[in-house]
């Protein structure tokens, strides 16, 4: 019994972070790997503050479900995100200032993230807490993981730095810090990736 539970709850990780990644697999919540991941600092702390935000807002749905009527729920979803958004928000503007004056809006938006909002009425509603824990921390820590490898790419080529650091001594690629660069590397990774699903998919992974 221990073990099938153990083995589901890492399946919940697994899948969060491979098979429904809400960027690479979903194509949901795309503002911010495109606005936020010319750097690897701000996309880290992007993926760190939509890791939080996302388990805290699973596990306060799977907590409430039981008392939240089916026709507010929606409401109530976004009034659950937004607060815990709030304190995120509150949070960085404290302790990460310089980071937060590049990408505070962006912070915000997590409001909107239809990634968040799918998990809550997908899932959190309708599980119970230590489940919805777990899958709150797979889709939290794909979505870290794809603003990671995006914003990785993006320094890396764009500017020839990782974390501000230099890295590489030669003429870097500025589109790759652009809008433009954001949606070349979002779409090539997405399709990399992609195929590496239909590949071990054809494998029977």
């Amino acid at each position: 019994m221990a073990q099938a539970l153990r083995h589901q709850y890492l399946g919940l990780i697994r899948d969060g972070i491979f098979k429904e990644n809400a960027i690479f697999k979903l194509a949901l919540s795309l503002c911010p790997s495109i606005a936020v991941t010319n750097n690897l600092r701000n996309g880290v702390l992007m993926g760190i503050a939509v890791l939080f935000v996302q388990v805290m807002v699973n596990i306060t749905i799977s907590l409430m479900r039981k008392i939240i009527h089916p026709r507010i729920r929606l409401p109530i979803f976004m009034l659950v995100i937004s607060g815990w958004v709030t304190v995120t928000d509150m949070t960085m503007a404290a302790f990460a200032q310089d980071a937060y004056k590049q990408m505070g809006l962006y912070i915000q938006l997590i409001v909107a993230f239809a990634s968040i909002l799918a998990r809550a009425e997908m899932f959190a509603s309708k599980n119970k807490l230590v489940p919805s824990l777990f899958d709150g921390v797979g889709m939290g820590v794909g979505f870290l993981f794809a603003l990671t490898v995006i914003s990785f790419f993006r320094e890396l080529l764009g500017k020839g730095s990782l974390w501000g650091v230099p890295v590489i001594d030669a003429k870097p690629l500025l589109i790759m810090v652009l809008p433009a660069g954001g949606f070349f590397a979002v779409g090539i990774l997405m399709g990399f990736f992609n195929w590496i699903s239909m590949r071990n998919a054809r494998k029977g992974y």
